[in-house]
C-alpha cells in the first residue's frame, strides 16, 4: 500500500507501515486466542484406569463451573457458552480400545469385557488426540463408543443416548442427513428401552422419555407418532408442568403445519 501518511513525515513519521483496519483483524484473532486460553483453563487431565485391561490413562474433562448451561433445545439437546463439556464426555483406553461415555465406563461384565478384546482391541490403533477437541473430533470418539455397546450388547439406553448425542454434533456442524439418520436410531433404542428397562433412564423419568421420543418423531416428519407420545405426556397425571407444557407446544407446532 502507499504511504497515505507522506504528509507526516515532516512530523517525524517517516516510513510508516500501518493499515487503517488492521486493528479490527488483530481484534479478532486475540479473541480467538483468548478463547482457546480459556478452553484450555477448563481442562484438566483426569486419571482413568481401564476396567478391560488394567491400564492407567489420563483423559482430558471439564473443570466443575467452566461451562455455562445457557439453553436447551426442543429435543433436550444442551446448549453451552463457552467450552462444550459434551465434547469430552467419551473415555477411550489408549491401550485395548474400550471406549464408553463416563458414566458408562466403568459399567462392564466379564462377557463383555471377553467380546471387547476380541473384537476392539484386536484391530485397535490408539491415536493421539489434541487438548482441545472440536465437533469432528467428538464425533469421532463417540462412534467409537458405540461400536464398543454394539460389540458388548450394551442396553438400548445406552446405544439410543450415545445415538442421541451424535445427532446433536451433527447438528451443531449443521448436517441435517446424518443428523437425522442418527436421530431415527436414537427413537429406535429408546422405544425398545422404553418396553424394556426400568427407569429412570439417563436421568429421564416415563414421561421426559415419552415427551422426547415424541420430539424425536417430529423432527423426522413422523406427525401421527409425535401426537400419540405428547398425547400421552399431556393427558398423564404427576407429570412435570414444564413438560407438559414443551408437549403441548410441539403438538400446536405440528397443528400449525399441517393446516
Amino acid at each position: 500500500m502507499d504511504n497515505m501518511f507522506s504528509e507526516l513525515e515532516s512530523m517525524g513519521f517517516k516510513n510508516l507501515n500501518v493499515e487503517i483496519f488492521q486493528k479490527d483483524i488483530e481484534d479478532k484473532d486475540e479473541k480467538k486466542v483468548i478463547e482457546k486460553q480459556k478452553s484450555e483453563e477448563a481442562l484438566y487431565d483426569k486419571t482413568f484406569q481401564c476396567p478391560v485391561c488394567g491400564n492407567n490413562f489420563k483423559e482430558k474433562s471439564v473443570k466443575i463451573g467452566k461451562s455455562r448451561l445457557i439453553s436447551k433445545d426442543t429435543d433436550l439437546m444442551p446448549i453451552y457458552e463457552g467450552i462444550n463439556p459434551m465434547f469430552y464426555d467419551v473415555i477411550i483406553c489408549n491401550k485395548c480400545g474400550y471406549s464408553a461415555i463416563s458414566k458408562e465406563f466403568d459399567k462392564i461384565k466379564s462377557h463383555q469385557i471377553d467380546s471387547i478384546k476380541l473384537h476392539i482391541t484386536t484391530k485397535f490403533k490408539p491415536k493421539t488426540y489434541p487438548d482441545l477437541y472440536d465437533v469432528d473430533i467428538a464425533i469421532e470418539r463417540y462412534k467409537l463408543a458405540l461400536l464398543n455397546s454394539i460389540i458388548k450388547n450394551g442396553k438400548y439406553s445406552e446405544r439410543a443416548y450415545i445415538c442421541l448425542k451424535i445427532s446433536w454434533l451433527y447438528r451443531l456442524k449443521d448436517d441435517k442427513t446424518n443428523e437425522n439418520k442418527f436421530i431415527e436410531q436414537a427413537l429406535y433404542g429408546f422405544k425398545e428401552a422404553f418396553e424394556r428397562e426400568s427407569f429412570p433412564i439417563y436421568g429421564m423419568d416415563s414421561f421426559t422419555l415419552m415427551y422426547l421420543m415424541g420430539e424425536l418423531s417430529r423432527r423426522l416428519g413422523n406427525n401421527e407418532e409425535a401426537l400419540r407420545w405428547f398425547g400421552k405426556v399431556i393427558i398423564s397425571r404427576h407429570v412435570n408442568p414444564k413438560l407438559k407444557e414443551l408437549a403441548r407446544d410441539q403438538k400446536d407446532l405440528i397443528k400449525t403445519n399441517i393446516s
